[in-house]
């Protein structure tokens, strides 16, 4: 099996996600030899030479070479397109396919490719961007155990990977934590805002609102202890939490938090009709 030091890699689109992967990578011993990049905006391709030393081109097959990896990160409305540009280049070295895109399946990547080849499906979140990514991930049937723990360490590398066994996973995983971070950008907002009501500055409001995010997050991860046993070590009984989560329950906010996951999924399973 190879090495991750030792794979060659082409993405194709070289937008923000793209960019992420390859710091990451190159942060894991990965060098800038090992890697191209093809993307049609010249700024992009620009910023990717200056900032990581990556050779790009602004044609998808130019220059394509051998990869063991071709990771497709481009948006999904135009993956079909872009899917059926490089196919012939793709057919021809047969790598492993890894796409970030939501909502398009494996078996349409399979059917735009017009080959079966092993590819992955993955669905990592703006987080990544500083290696704090979390990332889901799905692998066909041709997937072979090198490949998968070759991908493991690809996207280990800006962040936490985990499998799924049912494609249809993914969806959920989109819902959580793909869109997730706007949740928690959201709830963030909302408590900047109603500290300012309540006599804040907004600088003063916005800091607390962040540095309590960071600081529960991390507590959150190292403790050893459930979700649930953290909330509960925070809250005395008719203590002020106390009278914040029971307005919470008042208002349904478990109802509200499920419906809106599950409109996040069914909108990534409607995506991958949509795409048909």
């Amino acid at each position: 099996m190879k090495s991750i030091q030792d794979i060659r890699i082409r993405f194709i689109g070289a937008g923000n996600m793209a960019a992420s992967l390859m710091g990451g990578l190159i942060n894991k011993g990965i060098t800038a030899s090992q890697m191209t990049a093809s993307d049609p905006g010249q700024n992009q391709r620009e910023y990717i030479e200056r900032q990581f030393q990556i050779q790009t081109f602004d044609e998808n097959n130019a220059h394509f070479g051998m990869p063991d990896m071709v990771i497709i990160a481009v948006k999904p409305q135009i993956m079909k397109q872009v899917l059926e540009d490089v196919a012939p280049s793709i057919r021809h070295t047969n790598p492993l396919i890894i796409s970030v895109a939501a909502g398009i399946t494996t078996k349409q990547i399979a059917d735009w490719l017009n080959t079966d080849l092993p590819i992955v499906r993955t669905m990592p979140n703006t987080p990544a961007l500083i290696g704090q990514g979390a990332i889901g991930m799905f692998a066909n049937q041709l997937v072979t155990q090198a490949q998968l723990q070759m991908t493991e360490q690809v996207m280990d590398a800006v962040g936490t990977s985990i499998w799924v066994t049912e494609e249809a996973n993914i969806d959920a995983v989109t819902a959580l934590s793909g869109s997730g971070p706007a949740y928690f950008f959201m709830f963030m907002e909302y408590l900047q805002q109603a500290g300012q009501k309540l006599g804040l500055s907004e600088s003063n409001a916005a800091l607390l609102a962040k540095k309590t995010a960071i600081g529960s997050a991390l507590l959150a991860e190292r403790s050893p202890e459930s979700l649930q046993q953290l909330k509960d070590r925070v809250t005395s009984p008719n203590g002020t939490t106390a009278a914040a989560l029971d307005s919470f329950a008042e208002n349904h906010i478990e109802e509200v938090i499920e419906q809106a996951l599950t409109a996040a999924n069914d909108r990534s399973v409607a995506l991958s009709k949509e795409f048909d």
